[in-house]
């Protein structure tokens, strides 16, 4: 996907927030946390996202795919898509969304209320 197509992507998931962070990368957030980042490399757009555990675990080794630098040396789940061959498209569509999904879930009962999911 390119930037543009995942920036669109990103945008139109229900109460996500754009705001740009670290060196123009695209943060998008639900309820003021961070789902899915957005920047370059030289092979293109990268996008950082949450992953589950197992998620984590075997798209660490995947081609094109890495634990994110500076989150996952701090512990946390998080994978970069950052060259081909990586996800397809909707693999990696599935992968943000779940992101989004995990991180509204650990919202705060009355956050998701004010949003309303």
């Amino acid at each position: 996907m390119t930037r543009e197509e995942l920036t669109i992507f990103c945008a139109a998931l229900p109460c996500a927030t754009h705001v740009v962070q670290w060196g123009n990368a695209d943060v998008y957030k639900i309820g003021g946390k961070v789902f899915a980042i957005v920047g370059m490399a030289q092979t293109g757009a990268t996008v950082t996202f949450k992953a589950t555990e197992l998620a984590f675990e075997i798209l660490s080794d995947s081609p094109g795919l890495r634990p994110a630098p500076y989150m996952a040396s701090r512990g946390l789940k998080w994978i970069q898509h950052y060259a081909a061959p990586g996800l397809s498209d909707g693999s990696l569509c599935d992968h943000i969304r779940a992101s989004y999904d995990m991180i509204a879930a650990a919202l705060p009962a009355k956050r998701r209320a004010e949003l309303g999911i």
